[in-house]
C-alpha cells in the first residue's frame, strides 16, 4: 500500500466515521487517561505526572507499533498507527 493511502485511511478514520460514533477524539482520550490514571492508582502504580491525552495517543500508536512485529502483516496496524500519530499531534498541539 502506498503511503499516501495509509495517510488518507487515516485521516478518513479520526475524521469520519469514529468521530461521529464517539465524538472529539481529544476529549474522548482525555477521558481515557482519566481512567487510566485511576487504574493506576489503584494498583499502587500511579506514575510521578498523571497521563494525559498526549500520553494515550502516543501509547496507542505504541500498542499499533508492537502489532506490526506479532503474526502477519496486517494493513490496519500501519493506517491506525498513523491515524493515532495524528491524533497524538493534535492533543500536544492543544497543550501549548
Amino acid at each position: 500500500m502506498k503511503a499516501k493511502t495509509v495517510a488518507e485511511k487515516a485521516a478518513g478514520l479520526v475524521s469520519g466515521d469514529r468521530k461521529a460514533a464517539y465524538g472529539d477524539v481529544t476529549e474522548g482520550i482525555e477521558r481515557i487517561a482519566a481512567i487510566w490514571n485511576g487504574i493506576l492508582a489503584a494498583a499502587g502504580a500511579a506514575p510521578a505526572r498523571p497521563l494525559n491525552a498526549h500520553d494515550v495517543a502516543n501509547m496507542m500508536e505504541g500498542l499499533k507499533i508492537a502489532r506490526r512485529y506479532t503474526g502477519p502483516y496486517r494493513a490496519d496496524n500501519y493506517i491506525d498507527g498513523a491515524g493515532w500519530s495524528a491524533v497524538a499531534g493534535e492533543a500536544g498541539e492543544k497543550m501549548r
